[in-house]
């Protein structure tokens, strides 16, 4: 086979691209490890920026997200028993939707394949040959049997562990990593949310989040050990650290239901730098991850193959090589910025091992000052929201 652009994954990031490029005019291929009912069903963060949004809705895949998703003005604060609303509409005028990654890639595949772009399901790609040559070229295995895509260029959506970056020479990339001693414990149930928007909570336990899926079905969050054991965690006990972590002075607290998923995710902050080694290109957790607090992940993705898509089509229409060259240092900077917010929200709202009181109580001085200053609660919601798409 031989095409344009090879895409490495059928995530957000190498789907998305596949359908921009598309629109564009531009020929590709998706090569997907997975089947289709996996990738459909892999749950992820779900939490839209305003850019995400209106970039689906220009392309035509917006409908059903319209019409599902739950769109957000705010965001809570809680600590110390005080809640507090960051407005994020009249802060920023813009605002958030709530609506699960996998039914992004649901979209996304119908649209893709409606189009008549191939998708390779249960592909594995085994290695990528000369990447920095004039055709590259994607070595998969599907159905028992070795192929070859030759492309024009590659796009590297496979994720962290994926085996695009390993087509660069050893010492190419320069990797910057941070782990977290903790992770999040996620539940999704049958319970309507007690508030209609996300809580943020730092308890003298540990960091809760109450987000939602849709207006019948709770999503939420305990901090706990990055390597805890998921047995130790019946429902019980994680509707009491629930209740105890998200408690509130004016009584929202926690609806219970009947929890059917869990599981607990190590959290870490990591990016690679460039993102692009001849005709390979980088994008999304194959280039970098956030840690979920900051729900930037997917949001991040959705930049990055919107900058490459751009740079593609206009490599096409006139042989322009400069978009190409500028698309590390374009995505980079919106990558380092929400990292940095990550990382912020982050620290800010975890209990971490063996904390000094000393840090405890700038902690809380510190959400204090954000939820008593205009000037602090616009920067979490101008970073929360997402800033225009370059």
């Amino acid at each position: 086979m031989d095409t344009k652009v090879g895409i490495v994954g059928a995530g957000p990031a190498g789907l998305l691209l596949a359908h921009l490029l598309r629109r564009e005019g531009v020929d590709c291929v998706v090569i997907e490890a997975r089947s289709r009912a996996y990738v459909e069903e892999r749950v992820r963060a779900g939490v839209l920026e305003q850019g995400t949004v209106d970039l689906l809705r220009a392309t035509g895949v917006g409908a059903r997200m319209d019409k599902e998703g739950l769109l957000h003005d705010g965001v809570k604060l809680r600590f110390q028993d005080r809640t507090h609303r960051i407005d994020i509409k009249a802060l920023t005028g813009r605002a958030v939707m709530v609506y699960a990654q996998h039914e992004v890639v649901k979209d996304l595949i119908a649209a893709n394949l409606a189009a008549g772009v191939p998708i390779l399901f249960e592909a594995e790609v085994t290695r990528v040959e000369d990447a920095a040559g004039e055709r590259p070229r994607i070595v998969y295995k599907q159905n028992g049997a070795e192929a070859t895509l030759a492309c024009d260029f590659i796009a590297g959506c496979d994720g962290f562990h994926g085996r695009c970056r390993e087509a660069a020479p050893a010492g190419f990339f320069t990797t910057y990593d941070r782990v977290y001693p903790f992770g999040w414990l996620g539940i999704l149930a049958e319970a309507p949310p007690a508030s209609h928007e996300l809580v943020y909570a730092n308890h003298e336990r540990g960091f809760a989040l109450q987000s939602m899926r849709t207006p019948g079905i709770t999503r939420a969050y305990v901090q706990c050990a990055p390597d805890e054991d998921i047995a130790q965690w019946p429902d019980e006990r994680i509707w009491a650290e629930l209740k105890l972590r998200l408690a509130a002075s004016d009584g929202e607290g926690v609806n219970e239901g009947r929890i059917f998923q869990k599981g607990v995710t190590a959290m870490r902050s990591f990016v690679t730098e460039p993102m692009q080694y001849g005709r390979l290109f980088l994008a999304g957790d194959s280039a970098h991850i956030v840690p979920p607090t900051g729900a930037k992940g997917l949001n991040l993705a959705a930049h990055d193959v919107f900058v490459l898509a751009g740079a593609l089509a206009a490599f096409y229409r006139t042989g322009a090589k400069a978009k190409l060259e500028a698309y590390s240092d374009v995505c980079l900077r919106r990558i380092w910025r929400a990292q940095h917010f990550s990382w912020w929200m982050t620290s800010m709202l975890h209990k971490f091992p063996d904390v000094a009181p000393f840090d405890r109580k700038r902690q809380f001085a510190e959400l204090d000052a954000i939820s008593a200053s205009e000037a602090g609660s616009r920067f979490l919601a101008e970073n929360y929201a997402g800033h225009p798409f370059e």
